[in-house]
């Protein structure tokens, strides 16, 4: 009994120990949550007394977001308000989230009524600033966003839109050259270095060009080194003229010509190239002293002339593209680099080409013939009309000489008129043969411009190009019957038409004149008719010469009244039958006479 009795009472006593050092360790612990709590209330009473300073940059905790503030925590006893716009980027969108950490300028505080005024851009704008020095201070880059253009450069950020720094980018300091349009730049970010930095005048001014012109020197001794004449290069289009563009091939420019782009025609280097392009050419020339380079990338490829022998025999008929017009032909591109002229006279077989344009046009597609091939001096010569027949070949077939055709009168000139045949053939009147008895002084006076008229075919010249025509020749030469129906001997009576010193001429039907000699009017010796006959008087004569090949007929008053006399002692002397009588010889010497006469009158015509 006093067994149990003692352990229960150890079992008791050890029980009470135990329940009392779990009550000595919660005492133990509940002093130590009291004394943490007591160190958090410690601390946050510290802070609440800390003591700010406007300007400072202070690192704060995002405790809340709505549609117009964000709330931030910097450990002040009240939280400060900051605009939401300073936390949007450029979309609009917001960037930052409950429980955040950022930084933010105290820009107010009032301790007595507890209230902080924070930046969050003006923040950033600080940092940007150090940035901005220390990259200053150590020759770095800085990125820097175009934002418009100004007067004398451009205006530039460095840093994002909230809190960024605006600097000054002047023209010269863009680029290596001259940039014309750089209203198109807004927008851009450019790698630049710093030139002036001035913090309390907010001036800060940046330049690109130093930095492409410390890559452009390491480039250019690295090409210097290596450059040498017919080397294949790559570069990039720096600059476009109008005689050429100038290829960047690291830090030294060569100058890529307009005849040497193409073998074929170039309007204008910007029609092939633009600035940026990537380009191969060839090193043609290269002076070290001046470091002056010139390109080539048709030199890349063969002459095009000097196979054209081969590809172009003369008389083969080619295909090509008008390419220019000049007054004197047109120029045919037959492949790239090989052009040919058509000459304006070898357009047409008939129509007169005052100018190319009248047949052809830039851009046009036609076929020709070659004519001559010479590589040396890089000339073809085509023809477009040897690619019809020539209509003057078959023109005699068609109109053999003696053909008498009908046409219309195209144009009336001094000394005739042309007639139309064909499209582009005229054949020509002379006024010489629109009659063969009227005296016609301008061809106008007999016919007009459109009429319809008859005409003979008298010749045609094939090489010359010339066709024939005669409208007198529809009726037969009155001279061919004059011997006939005026003989030597015959009396013969007509109009006077002219007086002259020499003589008088006296037309006995249309057409048809004869002309009395001065020393044919009469007996006695006359030195001029004018005065003794008028015009318009009729007038009788003998017939003493005809020449109808020659268009003559002489004619004499005397010889009327010799032959007269010599009827008159005719019948004297047959009535005195024996002997020699004074008649006799009188008619004898009178006989002579006229002879003589009519001998010097035929000597003279």
């Amino acid at each position: 009994m006093e067994k149990v009795v003692s352990e229960l009472t150890e079992q008791q006593t050890l029980t009470d120990v135990s329940d009392s050092e779990h009550a000595s360790a919660d005492a133990e612990n509940d002093i130590a949550e009291e004394s943490e709590d007591f160190g958090e209330f410690e601390d946050l009473f510290e802070k609440s007394l800390r003591s700010f300073q406007v300007g400072q940059i202070l690192e704060g905790n995002v405790v809340g977001v709505d549609k117009d503030f964000v709330i931030v925590d910097v450990g002040y006893k009240s939280e400060g308000l900051i605009p939401v716009q300073e936390f949007m980027d450029e979309n609009g969108e917001i960037t930052v989230s409950q429980n955040d950490t950022v930084e933010v300028l105290l820009e107010r505080w009032n301790p007595d009524e507890g209230m902080l005024s924070l930046s969050r851009a003006k923040a950033l704008r600080r940092q940007v600033w150090e940035d901005i020095i220390e990259a200053f201070e150590a020759e770095n880059t800085v990125d820097c966003t175009v934002i418009s253009k100004v007067k004398g450069g451009l205006s530039v950020r460095i840093g994002d839109a909230k809190g960024g720094v605006y600097a000054f980018l002047p023209f010269s300091q863009i680029d290596l050259r001259p940039v014309r349009d750089t209203e198109n730049m807004v927008g851009e970010v450019l790698e630049c270095a710093i030139l002036k930095c001035n913090r309390r005048r907010e001036n800060v001014v940046v330049s690109r060009r130093v930095l492409l012109e410390r890559d452009r020197a390491e480039k250019r001794s690295e090409t210097l080194a290596s450059l040498e004449v017919g080397q294949v290069r790559e570069g990039v289009v720096k600059n476009i003229t109008d005689y050429g563009v100038f290829v960047d091939l690291g830090g030294i420019d060569g100058l890529l010509h307009i005849t040497d782009m193409s073998w074929g025609r170039i309007e204008h280097p910007s029609k092939l190239f633009k600035v940026g392009d990537n380009v191969k050419a060839k090193v043609l020339t290269y002076d070290k002293e001046t470091e002056k380079v010139s390109l080539g990338i048709k030199q890349l490829a063969e002459d095009p002339w000097l196979r054209v022998e081969e590809k172009y025999p003369m008389g083969e008929k080619v295909s090509g593209r008008v390419v220019s017009l000049t007054d004197y032909g047109a120029f045919i591109e037959l492949e790239e680099g090989v052009e040919g002229l058509v000459h304006v006279s070898e357009m047409s077989w008939i129509k007169r080409i005052r100018h190319p344009s009248q047949v052809l046009n830039v851009g046009d597609t036609v076929e020709a013939v070659v004519l001559s091939v010479d590589p040396e001096a890089k000339r073809i010569s085509l023809g477009l009309k040897q690619v019809e027949p020539n209509p003057w070949d078959l023109i005699q077939d068609r109109y053999p000489i003696g053909t008498v055709i009908e046409g219309t009168v195209k144009n009336v000139t001094d000394f005739g008129l042309f007639i139309g045949i064909e499209e582009g053939i005229d054949g020509l009147v002379h006024i010489s043969d629109l009659s063969w008895s009227k005296r016609i002084k301008h061809p106008g006076e007999v016919y007009k411009k459109g009429e319809t008229i008859q005409a003979v075919v008298l010749n045609i010249d094939k090489d010359k190009e010339r066709f024939s025509l005669g409208v007198k020749q529809l009726q037969p030469d009155p001279w061919n019957t004059v011997p006939e129906r005026y003989p030597i001997g015959g009396e013969v009576t007509g109009r006077i038409t002219n007086v002259t010193d020499f003589g008088v001429f006296v037309e006995l039907e249309e057409g048809v004149e004869g002309l009395i000699h001065v020393s044919e009017l009469g007996p006695g010796k006359v030195k001029t008719p004018v005065g003794m006959y008028e015009l318009g008087d009729e007038i009788s004569a003998k017939v003493i010469h005809v020449a109808p090949l020659e268009r003559r007929l002489g004619l004499s008053i005397k010889r009327i009244s010799e032959d007269e006399e010599r009827s008159y002692y005719d019948e004297y002397a047959s009535g005195n039958q024996t002997g020699t009588t004074l008649g006799s010889l009188l008619q004898e010497e009178l006989i002579q006479h006229s002879r003589n006469l009519s001998k010097s009158s035929q000597e003279e015509e």
